[in-house]
């Protein structure tokens, strides 16, 4: 029986006189003709997956082909964190690697947020075994071939597995040669990436993640969730002023999703009455669209726009993870940046919530308690998120008179990571911007409090942190401006 495809989705052609060449310059210019995402053209470009231009797939020092280590770490550097992935959709992801290492890491990477929803299969082999398998199986989605094959034996190998691969399957190449020559060989020929070590498991998932970008929407913003590690502790309004000053002191569109829906404070915390809310999405998360989102989003300034919660206990919302993921979903599509104001509860969609956030913020108090729960939700965020950077932890209502608390460097030891930012205990602040509906940026901008906050806004958006202007007389007395 011939399993031959007779108009393969790919072909590498049969030129045994192809002739691999080293390319000095490949790789170290500018991209051309790249235009600017939607949003923020004075944000600066996204960095690229590995590190450094040395690192970079095709790098002409020889150092980095085969004999160089697979180098797999797992965490970014909180500078590159403005770096957004999109999840990739329901696919069949096959690998078949000639490297037991390389096997080692397609496997890691399985447990990745971005590839939950990727079914990963992986076997050694190599071509050889990828020809095999696919000449009597349908092909999967995408097809990840690790091969230390080398020169016209790989062309040859590789021509040999264009016939049995089905039409629209993705085919990405781990080679051993650094050579551009190649390189644009096998695009011109219909193979979607090509790269070679060292690699790290993370540039194996954006590698990945680029593919499934939608290019209709290849636009998604960035989603940060905060929670608290216990209740009253003022993450709701740590999350409110992070939106505001991403916007404002940043100038960077944000949305502000307040997900409590029983007792949410969005709305009061911003002086708002809203006709709609965010139930209205989660109730119907099919019919959101861009048109829906405009129609039920509160504009609160230019850059800031909300959906709050209905805070209503005359019924209760019992709504599946995925009406909240289609939702957030959809609004990162329309804005760079999206704060999610979770509730203290610990439900399947929480949980799901903020595993699949791209920074996630846990507010905590010098307390036992906080102390307790932010720890177990960083372990189970570090397990979980193996590829990510960790939880940003910040302390608020620090200094609360005559209150026992853990020093901060006690409370650091012990959590394992430094808080990095400190909220001091404050009601006359703090009570006067809630009852004025303004954020802490707009009642004292040069507060302790409002810097803070502006340096952790900076901090998720990679922008340095705006110096604010002191309020002049005349912002003081209005009058004085006509």
């Amino acid at each position: 029986m011939n399993h031959s495809n007779p108009d393969p989705a790919w072909s590498l052609g049969t030129d045994d006189e192809f002739v691999l060449e080293d390319d000095d310059t490949f790789g170290l210019g500018e991209l051309e003709g790249g235009d600017l995402p939607p949003f923020d053209n004075e944000a600066p470009p996204p960095a690229p997956a590995n590190e450094s231009a040395a690192q970079t797939a095709f790098a002409a020092d020889d150092s980095l082909a085969l004999s160089a280590p697979i180098i797999a770490t797992p965490v970014l550097p909180r500078e590159l964190g403005v770096i957004t992935e999109q999840p990739v959709p329901r696919i069949t992801i096959h690998a078949a690697c000639d490297r037991p290492e390389i096997a080692d890491m397609v496997s890691g990477i399985a447990v990745d947020r971005r590839m939950a929803r990727a079914e990963i299969t992986v076997e050694g082999g190599g071509i050889d075994a990828a020809i095999l398998r696919f000449a009597s199986q349908a092909s999967p989605n995408l097809l990840l071939i690790d091969t230390i094959q080398q020169g016209p034996l790989m062309l040859q190998n590789l021509d040999r597995l264009a016939e049995v691969i089905e039409q629209g399957t993705k085919v990405v190449i781990v080679g051993a040669v650094n050579d551009i020559a190649l390189f644009r060989e096998l695009m011109a020929r219909g193979v979607s990436e090509y790269i070679v070590p060292p690699l790290q498991s993370l540039d194996l998932i954006r590698t990945i993640c680029g593919l499934y970008v939608n290019p209709d929407k290849p636009f998604a913003g960035r989603v940060v969730a905060v929670i608290g590690a216990r209740g009253g502790i003022g993450a709701s309004t740590i999350a409110h002023n992070l939106a505001w000053s991403i916007a404002e002191r940043q100038e960077s569109s944000a949305t502000l999703l307040d997900l409590d829906l029983s007792f949410g404070t969005a709305a009061l915390d911003f002086n708002q009455d809203p006709q709609q809310n965010i139930a209205d999405a989660l109730l119907a998360p099919d019919r959101v669209d861009d048109v829906f989102l405009e129609r039920v989003m509160t504009k609160q300034t230019q850059r800031l726009q909300m959906l709050t919660a209905p805070a209503t206990l005359e019924r209760e919302f019992e709504l599946d993870t995925q009406s909240f993921e289609m939702v957030i979903d959809r609004v990162r599509r329309t804005s760079p940046y999206v704060v999610l104001d979770l509730p203290h509860v610990w439900t399947s969609w929480v949980k799901h919530t903020l595993l699949a956030a791209d920074d996630a913020i846990i507010v905590a108090g010098p307390d036992l308690a906080s102390l307790r729960n932010t720890k177990n939700i960083m372990d189970l965020l570090k397990a979980m998120r193996p590829y990510d950077s960790p939880p940003t932890v910040v302390l608020s209502m620090v200094g609360v008179p005559k209150r026992p608390e853990i020093p901060f460097k006690d409370f650091a030891e012990a959590l394992g990571a430094e808080p990095i930012a400190q909220f001091p205990f404050d009601p006359p602040l703090f009570g006067m911007a809630a009852n004025n509906g303004q954020m802490i940026g707009e009642v004292a901008p040069q507060s302790k409090t409002a810097l803070a906050i502006d340096a952790l806004a900076a901090s998720l958006t990679g922008r340095k942190p705006v110096e604010t202007k002191k309020a002049s007389l005349a912002d003081k007395i209005p009058f004085l401006k006509r």
